[in-house]
C-alpha cells in the first residue's frame, strides 16, 4: 500500500475508534461554528493547554475529482499553492511561517487536499492572511509550473516506480476499479504529468479553490469569537463562485477474482488483497461499516491480534501481515490484506493463510475478550491525539470531508462499542469471497548494484 494510504488509515483508525476523548475532553463542547456569507465555514475548538494553534483549510477535491488525461493535477495544484502571489513571491509562504516559529505543509488525498500550519497563537491572523491570499490570488507562472512539474514526475519516479510495493499498490487500483476515478494514482500516471500544462492547473484552481468549497479548521489557544473575526476579516472578502455539476460515479458490481502480478527488484515477494466492501453512509442505519472496522482490530489492532500472533509468530508464515480500512470515504471502500511470505514460504502460501483466517472467523465467530481487548487496544490510542492541536483538526476536518459533523463524533463511536462478535462474524461471511476480490502479487526480481555515486544522490523532490 502507498503511504499516503498508511499515514490516513493511521490516523483516521485513531479518529474514528477513539473512545478516551469522551472521559478527558467533552465531545465539541468546546468546538464551534460559523459559516461566512460567501459559503466557508469555520470550525474552532478551544484548547488552551498550549499557547499554539493549529490552522487548517480543506478543499473538497481530490484526485477522484480529476479527468482521464489530467491526473494527478489536484497533487500539482497543492505543489503550485507554494509557488507565490503577486504579494508574495515563491517559497514566502514558507519563510514566513518559518521566521514565526511554526511550520506548515499540505497533503493530496483521493478525497481532498488539505494544507495546515501549526503556529504560535498570535500568528493566527497573519495565517488567514496567507491562505486566503492564495485561494484566488495564486500567480501560477508558467516558468514556477515547469519547474515544479519535474519535481512532481521525479517524485513519481522515487516513491512509485522505485519503490514496488507502491507500484504494486497502484497496479492493483487500476484492476480492482474499471470505472471510478479511485483507479488512478493520486500523483497521476506519468503519461498524464508529461502532458500537462500551466492551463490545467489554472482549470483546476479556477475551478475548485473557492470559499464554498472549503472550510477552515482552527484548534488550540484561541477564543472562538476573536478567530471567527479575524476569519470575517481574511477570508469574508473573497467571492464564491458556481461549483461544477459532480455526477455518481458508480463502480460496476464485481463478478468474479481478479488477478495481477507485477515484476519489480525487490528483496521479498508481497501479497496485496482487497475486497470490495462498503463504508458509512447514513450513519444511524449502517452496520456493516462498523463491524468492518472492528474485523480489521480483530486482524491487526495490536500485537496479540490474529495476523501477527498466527500467521507471523505461530505459523511463522509471513514476515508481515497487516490489515486495513477506511470506512469513512467519499469513494467506494476497499478492505486490504498486505503481507509477504517468510523464507520458505510463497505467495500462494501467504494468500492461503490470510483466507484461512477468514474462513476461522466465519466457522467459529470471535471471541468476546479478543473482541474486548481490540475495542480497549484502539481506545486507549486516543491518549496520543489529544495531546496534539494537529490530531484534533485532522479528526475535525476528516469527519467534515466525509459527510459528517464533528458532532457526530459521540454518536460514531456508540456505534463501534455496539458492534458484537455476530456482527464481526456476519461481515466476514458476507463480504470476504472471490466475487469482491482483487489480489496483487508481487513477483521480485534482481536488485540492480547500484554505484557509489547514485547511492550518494540526493532525490531531487519538494517537501509538500
Amino acid at each position: 500500500m502507498s503511504r499516503t494510504y498508511r499515514f490516513l488509515c493511521l490516523l483516521r483508525r485513531m479518529i474514528f475508534l477513539s473512545g478516551l476523548i469522551l472521559v478527558l475532553q467533552p465531545a465539541h463542547a468546546d468546538t464551534y461554528e460559523r459559516r461566512l456569507p460567501n459559503g466557508l465555514r469555520v470550525i474552532v475548538r478551544e484548547d488552551r493547554r498550549a499557547p499554539t494553534v493549529a490552522h487548517m483549510i480543506w478543499y473538497r477535491a481530490g484526485s477522484m475529482d480529476e479527468t482521464n488525461g489530467t491526473t494527478g493535477v489536484a497533487h500539482l495544484l497543492e505543489h503550485m499553492m507554494f509557488k507565490g502571489t503577486p504579494a508574495f513571491g515563491p517559497g514566502e509562504f514558507n519563510r514566513i511561517v518559518a521566521s514565526v516559529g511554526g511550520h506548515d505543509n499540505a497533503f493530496t488525498s483521493r478525497d481532498f487536499t488539505a494544507y495546515f500550519q501549526q503556529i504560535p497563537k498570535g500568528q493566527l491572523g497573519r495565517m488567514m492572511q496567507l491562505e486566503a491570499d492564495r485561494m484566488r490570488h495564486l500567480t501560477l507562472s508558467p516558468k514556477e509550473f515547469e519547474q515544479e512539474i519535474k519535481v512532481v514526475m521525479e517524485e513519481r519516479r522515487l516513491r512509485t516506480e522505485d519503490r514496488p510495493q507502491a507500484l504494486l499498490s497502484e497496479q492493483m487500483m487500476a484492476v480492482a476499479f474499471q470505472a471510478h476515478p479511485y483507479r488512478a494514482p493520486i500523483i497521476g500516471w506519468m503519461n498524464d504529468l508529461e502532458n500537462m500544462t500551466v492551463k490545467d492547473a489554472r482549470d483546476w484552481y479556477e475551478r475548485w479553490y473557492v470559499p464554498n468549497n472549503a472550510y477552515v479548521v482552527i484548534v488550540g489557544d484561541v477564543d472562538h469569537d476573536a478567530a471567527f473575526a479575524l476569519a470575517r476579516r481574511h477570508y469574508g472578502s473573497l467571492k464564491p463562485r458556481a461549483l461544477p455539476e459532480r455526477k455518481p460515479q458508480t463502480e460496476p458490481p464485481q463478478s468474479g477474482l481478479r488477478r495481477l502480478a507485477v515484476k519489480a527488484p525487490a528483496k521479498l515477494p508481497v501479497v496485496l488483497m482487497a475486497y470490495k466492501v462498503p463504508v458509512i453512509r447514513d450513519l444511524e442505519n449502517d452496520s456493516d461499516p462498523y463491524a468492518l472496522e472492528m474485523l480489521a482490530a480483530v486482524l491487526d489492532g495490536n500485537d496479540a491480534a490474529r495476523f501477527p500472533r498466527r500467521l507471523i509468530r505461530e505459523q511463522q508464515l509471513a514476515a508481515s501481515a497487516g490489515a486495513g480500512y477506511d470506512p469513512m470515504t467519499r469513494g467506494p471502500g476497499v478492505f486490504y490484506f498486505h503481507g509477504s511470505p517468510s523464507g520458505g514460504k510463497t505467495r500462494a502460501d501467504l494468500e492461503a493463510g490470510f483466507r484461512a483466517e477468514i474462513a476461522h472467523i466465519v466457522e467459529n465467530g470471535v471471541a468476546e475478550e479478543e473482541l474486548t481487548r481490540a475495542k480497549n487496544q484502539l481506545i486507549a490510542s486516543q491518549i496520543y491525539k489529544l495531546d496534539s492541536m494537529f490530531g484534533q483538526a485532522m479528526e475535525i476536518g476528516q469527519m467534515e470531508m466525509s459527510g459528517f459533523s464533528f458532532r457526530h463524533e459521540k454518536r460514531l463511536i456508540e456505534k463501534l462499542r455496539r458492534v458484537t462478535a455476530d456482527e464481526v462474524r456476519a461481515v466476514a461471511k458476507k463480504y470476504f469471497d472471490d466475487d469482491h476480490l482483487t489480489v496483487a502479487g508481487l513477483d521480485p526480481q534482481p536488485l540492480p548494484i547500484k554505484s557509489p555515486e547514485s547511492r550518494a544522490a540526493s532525490p531531487r523532490t519538494s517537501r509538500h
